[in-house]
């Protein structure tokens, strides 16, 4: 596939990834290459990537423990010592290998250590592919509080295996396709109907074009709005909800902890709600959205008690200014519309929606 040049970085898939990684290591004299994985990637990935690695200079391996209960501060602390122990000096690189919480956690780290070291993604998640390695978002959650601390810092490139799939469980493909359906209801309706036949059909080589193509919309939008003023928040649709529910899920031990793209999923299926009430979404389009992701995603209970908490939550989305909670809303399938304000009372209601459609389903 072709490789991707966007405003920051270059994007390579498959094929072109170890020969364009091999000769930008060749013709950078780096000090010391690290390469960060978590327990998961070191033993599923970390073969595939020195199998491909053709430089003489050893690399430091180092390991963090999985999940997104590790993306925080302390996890930080625990690897800017790690690279002072080790010599580090801004001369040195980084390449983050693994998901969303190691592209995430990793990009902050090297965008803040000494100021600054380059560093390079190598997703290998779905979820990361299309979503967490594009676009120059870094950074960790504030106790359950999701990406609250971080920097805008595109690494030096992105390296799209989609071989790495091939070791995901089914669910952690399903969290990524959350994203790559995002992207089709903010931006274009003949990418979320290939999306909705390749679903309907089952796998099937069209994966990797779809990849590609998610990849080019998120690009597209971050390129017009790189530090989301205006339609990169677009972004965020699904998100506003999502991080709340996602949030509360982890904070909360009774409950199992849904994966990001579980929690974007009840979020779109809701804010798809708020935008048929608030801005006319048709609803026949409303009613195929959650016929779809009903084909996908299992229903999450979500009891009332619960929502006054995840309420709560809201103040806390990223998106918010001067007190407000901003939603991204659509008008229709690419048709948008952001900074729009929502009562509780309304929320309330598109929780009560999402639990009956998911009744009948």
């Amino acid at each position: 596939m072709q490789t991707i040049v966007t405003k920051s970085n270059a994007i390579h898939f498959n094929e072109t990834c170890y020969i364009s990684l091999n000769d930008y290591l060749d013709t950078n004299n780096f000090s010391m290459i690290m390469v960060l994985v978590d327990e998961n990637t070191r033993a599923l990935c970390l073969p595939r990537f020195h199998e491909h690695i053709k430089i003489k200079k050893p690399l430091e391996i180092i390991e963090i423990q999985g999940g997104e209960s590790y993306k925080t501060i302390e996890t930080c602390n625990s690897l800017w010592r790690r690279f002072s122990k080790l010599g580090a000096d801004r001369k040195s690189l980084l390449i983050n290998l693994g998901g969303g919480v190691i592209t995430d956690l990793g990009g902050f780290v090297a965008s803040t250590f000494k100021r600054g070291i380059e560093y390079i993604n190598i997703p290998t998640t779905l979820l990361s592919m299309v979503d967490a390695s594009v676009g120059g978002k870094t950074g960790v959650d504030l106790d359950n509080l999701k990406n609250q601390i971080g920097v805008i810092n595109s690494g030096e490139m992105v390296l799209i295996d989609t071989s790495y799939l091939d070791t995901l469980p089914k669910e952690q493909i399903r969290s990524g396709m959350a994203e790559m359906l995002k992207h089709g209801l903010i931006r274009d309706e003949d990418y979320w109907q290939r999306m909705k036949e390749y679903i309907e059909k089952g796998p099937s080589s069209q994966i990797d074009n779809l990849i590609r193509d998610s990849v080019i919309i998120k690009d597209e939008i971050v390129t017009k709005d790189p530090f989301e003023r205006n339609i990169r928040k677009t972004l965020n649709f699904g998100h506003t909800l999502g991080h709340a529910i996602e949030s509360y899920f982890l904070e909360n031990k009774d409950k199992k902890d849904l994966l990001h793209g579980e929690a974007i999923a009840i979020g779109m299926i809701m804010e798809c709600y708020l935008s048929h009430v608030l801005l006319d979404f048709p609803l026949e389009k409303l009613n195929n959205i959650v016929q779809l992701f009903s084909k996908v995603y299992t229903p999450i209970t979500i009891q009332s008690r619960d929502h006054e908490h995840i309420l709560n939550l809201l103040k806390h989305d990223k998106k918010n200014e001067y007190g407000n909670v901003n939603f991204v809303l659509l008008n229709d399938i690419g048709d948008y519309k952001i900074d729009c304000k929502v009562d509780n009372e309304l929320i309330i209601k598109a929780f009560q929606f999402y639990d009956e459609c998911f009744e009948s389903a």
